[in-house]
């Protein structure tokens, strides 16, 4: 699968150095950038396409599920954390706060003045402000539950940042439900799981270990928290969302009370959830390779693109009529419930320049067309999830009528490829704490990047022994949902213990 530096257009190849790697996609499919302001990105049209895509299908399953979209402010008074201490503790070294309200020159410098009365945070998250609201539109049980979502930036300060994977400000989505019951709340929370689960794996095509945290790894004031966890090709976790079952916890910091059936006054139960411009960053390395990103069809900003092939200029206007042609035609296909989506590269550029471009890019089809497709009524097909050099030709109408089929099949085979990788890098046979260590540390220092993968083993459940796991960089992932319920020894303490956890490095 590996190739050498010759023959892939992204330098340094995966295996030379997955970090970098990693950097070049970026650049070569032309997704983003760094911002002048460190820690932030400029999210380029290419990049920011595939996000329209994910929040499209991610918005219409949130509202499918009864919930409406709102906004609310992207400053939050420091007295709103204050009231939440595991909340304001678990942030409190990635807030940004805003101290002034005006600035003023001086000596030519322009310097803040004005001083607020009281701090503001620039949104890290919006529990506490939600809550405000909340407790607010609630007074009876009649008004439960109350079932919100916004789409927004958000900022964390991040001291090592890497685009879309921790950046500064990022865009996301975040659910806030407040409900009667705590049974009620976290089928809500589950019930947010499962459609982001529908995208990750059936729209991005990301296999993913469905999941609850650990105590170490649970969100800041929750009760429970459970996430998606999916392995990129250098066999490390990237977290792919998260959902919260927050209790009353945050009920009772914001003061969401609700009169019941009784007449009795009690604190409602509340969750949140969320998904992140992350993705994309867990896109590219899953599914990219030493070409560059290879695009699931169902958020490829584009499906088709179309190379017209001009040998002579006084072919050039039959060529393009043609070209125009079969793009129409194209367009009237269906696929995933919206028109299949064609651009024509018309641009001034060698053929050879264009069609490593949008290999790169990671389009899933690439048409070519010349003079003899023209005789030919024909074209040349040639798809991402294959070699550059593997192209066939086909006529026009069994193109028109197959490629539905044939971008399906493009979706299945990137969803299969990384299954088999997933799946073949789980381990189940480490069962104590020296093998563990064993197999974290890397055995090749040239290429540390490569090594390892997710480790399934027994935990006894005590949050005390995750301590034990940071002088490897390890943390546990998640709890699978799906418990083997088998007796075992912890792979920490050699204890007694029943729960499967899955333990890994991590993003």
């Amino acid at each position: 699968m590996t190739k050498t530096k010759e023959k892939s257009a992204i330098s340094p190849t995966r295996e030379e150095d997955y970090p970098e790697w990693y950097q070049q996609v970026i650049k070569a499919a032309d997704l983003a950038e760094n911002a002048p302001v460190r820690g932030c990105m400029v999210i380029k049209p290419w990049g920011y396409g595939i996000w329209e895509n994910i929040q499209r299908q991610l918005d219409d399953r949130i509202k499918a599920t009864g919930h409406e979209n709102a906004y609310f402010p992207l400053f939050i008074p420091l007295s709103f954390f204050e009231k939440e201490a595991a909340h304001v503790e678990g942030f409190a070294k990635e807030c940004a706060v805003v101290t002034h309200h005006r600035l003023e020159e001086k000596d030519g410098k322009l310097i803040p003045v004005g001083e607020l009365e009281e701090p503001l945070i620039v949104r890290p998250t919006s529990e506490t402000i939600i809550g405000d609201s909340f407790a607010r539109w609630i007074e009876s049980y009649r008004d439960l539950p109350l079932l919100i979502n916004q789409w927004a930036n958000v900022v964390r300060w991040e001291m090592r940042p890497r685009i879309f994977l921790r950046t500064t400000e990022f865009l996301w989505q975040e659910g806030h439900t407040a409900h009667a019951t705590p049974e009620e709340a976290v089928e809500e929370t589950l019930k947010m799981l499962e459609v982001y689960r529908t995208i990750v794996e059936d729209v991005i095509a990301i296999p993913v270990i469905i999941g609850r945290k650990s105590p170490g790894e649970r969100f800041p004031g929750a009760e429970d928290t459970y996430t998606l966890e999916a392995m990129m090709q250098d066999r490390k976790a990237l977290q792919s969302c998260t959902s919260h079952y927050l209790g009353q916890n945050f009920a009772k910091a914001s003061n969401i009370r609700f009169s019941n059936k009784e007449g009795q006054l009690e604190y409602a139960y509340t969750t949140s959830w969320g998904m992140t411009t992350r993705l994309i960053g867990s896109l590219i390395m899953c599914h990219g390779d030493d070409d560059g990103l290879r695009l699931p069809p169902r958020i490829a900003p584009k499906h088709i693109v179309i190379i017209p092939v001009i040998p002579k200029p006084e072919l050039e206007a039959d060529i393009l009529n043609y070209v125009e042609r079969l793009a129409a035609d194209l367009r009237r296909a269906q696929f995933d419930g919206r028109p299949v989506v064609v651009h024509v590269d018309k641009r001034d550029k060698r053929g050879g320049d264009k069609t490593w471009e949008w290999i790169k890019k990671g389009i899933p089809l690439r048409l070519e067309v010349g003079p003899r497709d023209l005789e030919a009524q024909a074209v040349m097909v040639a798809r991402r999830d294959r070699s550059h050099k593997d192209k066939q030709s086909m006529p026009i109408q069994q193109l028109v009528e197959q490629v539905p089929s044939i971008l399906e099949d493009i979706q299945k085979t990137y969803y299969q490829q990384a299954k088999a990788y997933h799946d073949a890098h789980i381990y189940r046979d480490i069962e104590t704490f020296e093998q563990l260590r064993a197999f974290f540390t890397p055995k090749n220092e040239e290429k540390p990047e490569i090594h390892g993968g997710f480790v399934l083993a027994k935990w006894c459940g005590d949050p005390a022994t995750e301590e034990m796991l940071k002088e490897l960089k390890v943390t546990i992932r998640c709890l699978p949902l799906q418990q083997t319920g088998t007796q075992g020894k912890c792979v920490l303490t050699g204890r007694e213990a029943t729960l499967d956890a899955i333990f890994a490095k991590s993003y």
